[in-house]
């Protein structure tokens, strides 16, 4: 099972398609968007989370794809946290923790980057100007030997962590950033 946790403030159309592209490229049965109450490493706060979720729902619409608010409920705020908690209550679900090339290379400044590495494996997908930055970052360095290759993706599922794959796919250049700075997303704050 895919797990994409993010802020998706706002959720866009580049969510979806890295979704759509996650599930086909390591053979995932489902995807969960975890919508988080907040992002630890940003200054400020996101939009109310019923609306970042009424977002979430409209853009992306798929029978293996579920939108949540797990952590808010888990009562978690970190990734290694919120892994730590879903894996002791679905012990016998194999998770693969999903991102865009952009999270993997600030990976290193996660709170417990190390830990969600030896959790489960990470499906990285390209994204439009951080490739290079992320395949030659602190992380991946870090994790150079756990790399699979992206021939072998469909597997990443069934590989013990750490493991890592790097797939590519068609970009797309959306960005919830330049959507906000745009003003194309009302969020309720000012």
């Amino acid at each position: 099972m895919g797990l994409l946790g993010g802020s998706f403030d706002p959720a866009h159309a580049g969510h979806a398609h890295l979704s759509r592209e996650a599930l086909k490229r390591f053979a995932l049965d489902q995807l969960w968007w975890l919508v988080s109450p907040g992002n630890p490493l940003k200054q400020a706060g996101p939009a109310p989370l019923d609306q970042r979720m009424a977002r979430a729902r409209q853009v992306m619409q798929h029978p293996r794809v579920r939108i949540t608010d797990l952590e808010t409920h888990l009562g978690t705020r970190h990734t290694a946290k919120t892994l730590a908690r879903l894996q002791a209550l679905y012990p016998g679900v194999r998770f693969v923790w999903l991102m865009g090339a952009d999270n993997l290379a600030d990976l290193h400044r996660w709170q417990d980057w190390k830990s969600i590495t030896r959790r489960v494996p990470l499906g990285v997908l390209a994204r439009p100007s951080s490739q290079m930055q992320a395949l030659f970052g602190c992380a991946a360095r870090s994790l150079r030997a756990a790399r699979i290759a992206g021939s072998a993706s469909r597997s990443l599922g069934r590989q013990r962590a750490p493991a890592w794959c790097f797939a590519r796919m068609p970009l797309r250049a959306h960005s919830s950033s330049a959507i906000r700075h745009a003003g194309g997303w009302h969020d309720g704050r000012g």
